[in-house]
C-alpha cells in the first residue's frame, strides 16, 4: 500500500469513527445504524463493512479511538495512595461526557455481542486489569501486601462494586466510595503483625 493511499484510509476511518461517535451521542447507541454512520462520514455502507462487521465493533473501535489517557498507576511506595490515584482517574474519565454513556453503551452491546465482547476485554478491560494486579504485585514484593493474598480476587474486589454501581444500579461512582472500597480492601489485604 502506498503512503497516500494509507493515509486516505486512515483518514477515512477517523471520519466514520468521528461520525460514528456524534451519531451515538446524538441519538443513542440503540439508535445508532450503519446507514446513518455512512451518510454522516460520505462513505458508502460497503466501506464500512469492509472494516467493521458489526455496528458493535464499529463502535468499539470509535470509543477506543477517542484515545483516551493511559491508565497506569504511579508507584509512590504507598499501594493504596497509588490504587485511590488512578481509580479516582478512572471515575472522573467516567463521569465526564461522552465517556461514561457511551461505555454503559459499548458494555450493554458486549452482552449480546461476543465480538465485541472479546474485543473489549482483549483491547480495554484485560490490559487494565493487568496494570493493576502489576501494581499490587510490586506492592507484595515491597511488603505492603500480603505474600499469600490471592491478587486475581482483590482485583474483583476492586472493581466489582465500581462496575455494580456503574452499570448496574446507575448510581454516580464518587471518590468516597472508592476510598470506602479500599478501605475494606486493605483491611483484608495488609500484611499480618
Amino acid at each position: 500500500m502506498t503512503a497516500r493511499r494509507a493515509t486516505r484510509t486512515d483518514d477515512r476511518t477517523g471520519t466514520i469513527t468521528r461520525a460514528t461517535l456524534d451519531l451515538a451521542r446524538e441519538v443513542g447507541y440503540a439508535k445508532l445504524s450503519i446507514e446513518a454512520v455512512a451518510a454522516r462520514a460520505g462513505v458508502g455502507k460497503h466501506t464500512i463493512y469492509r472494516r467493521w462487521p458489526s455496528k458493535g465493533l464499529l463502535f468499539l473501535d470509535s470509543l477506543l479511538s477517542l484515545n483516551a489517557p493511559v491508565l497506569d498507576y504511579p508507584d509512590t511506595g504507598d499501594i493504596e495512595a497509588d490504587l485511590r490515584h488512578q481509580i479516582h482517574a478512572v471515575v472522573d474519565l467516567l463521569g465526564t461526557a461522552p465517556w461514561g454513556p457511551l461505555y454503559q453503551a459499548l458494555v450493554g452491546e458486549a452482552q449480546h455481542d461476543p465480538a465485541v465482547a472479546a474485543g473489549l476485554n482483549d483491547r480495554f478491560i484485560r490490559p487494565q486489569a493487568e496494570r493493576t494486579i502489576a501494581r499490587l504485585e510490586a506492592a507484595r514484593d515491597q511488603g505492603q501486601v500480603a505474600p499469600d493474598f490471592d491478587l486475581d480476587l482483590a482485583m474483583a474486589v476492586l472493581s466489582g462494586p465500581l462496575y455494580f454501581r456503574f452499570l448496574i444500579i446507575q448510581e454516580p461512582v464518587t471518590h468516597d466510595y472508592v476510598d470506602r472500597i479500599l478501605r475494606v480492601l486493605f483491611a483484608g489485604m495488609s500484611p499480618r503483625r
